[in-house]
């Protein structure tokens, strides 16, 4: 019980915190939006700090670290200049969370998924290519990257029906749309309610894998 209130009040606040974020960054207040951002993942990370990691502590710590470097990815990204590390953050952490979720039920080759989502990367890519310029490079390698980490993701569900591995799925697939998102808006068309776009999924992304997480380990625990 005392776990479970737990898990609500850290939900609570980094909803509130996101939310907080997001108008921060619609009323063009940085610093207080540089301070809401990355502190609403860091409420998320911490949900993982309050449940016991018993046979799967290799399986907490690559969360625990892979959130640890989108919240470096977070950093990086409030200044354009620092565009590029903060795609190597998140690159980072998406090899963590494959790592992760394949340390979970091991590696699982889903043809079927698999194919959708190269195609999906392939469609993203093409459409893009024509304005990347210098980035094509380190865009061509982090799609690559976020592909094997949302088939990886979305294999734990179709391997096994539950509650907790439907989370990662949907978590991974909001992850890729908000990735997309943001190459939308920097390198196609930049579009009103961008920030609102992106930053919600995203944080819906990551709450959802440290949620799943949390399940996970207190029922193995």
């Amino acid at each position: 019980m005392k776990n479970s209130k737990t898990r609500r009040v850290i939900n609570i606040l980094s909803f509130i915190s996101a939310c907080l974020a997001i108008y921060f960054d619609s009323a063009v207040d940085k610093t207080l939006f540089s301070i809401f951002k990355p502190l609403t993942t860091i409420l998320i990370l911490s949900l993982l700090f309050f449940v016991q990691s018993g046979t799967l502590s290799k399986y907490r710590n690559l969360i625990i670290i892979a959130l640890a470097f989108c919240l470096l990815g977070d950093v990086f990204l409030l200044k354009d200049s620092y565009f590029v590390f903060g795609l190597g953050s998140f690159l980072i952490g998406h090899l963590l969370f494959a790592s992760a979720f394949i340390k979970l039920e091991g590696f699982h080759f889903h043809w079927v998924s698999l194919l959708i989502f190269l195609v999906i990367g392939g469609v993203i890519l093409f459409w893009l290519q024509p304005n990347l310029g210098n980035f094509e490079l380190p865009v061509t390698i982090y799609i690559i990257v976020i592909i094997f980490m949302a088939w990886q993701g979305m294999s734990l569900f179709l391997r096994q029906k539950q509650t907790a591995y439907l989370l990662i799925a949907l978590a991974v697939l909001l992850f890729m749309f908000s990735d997309t998102m943001i190459a939308v808006n920097k390198f196609r068309s930049p579009f009103n309610l961008s920030g609102l776009v992106i930053l919600s999924t995203y944080w819906l992304s990551i709450s959802l894998i440290s949620n799943a997480s949390y399940l996970i380990l207190g029922k193995k625990r």
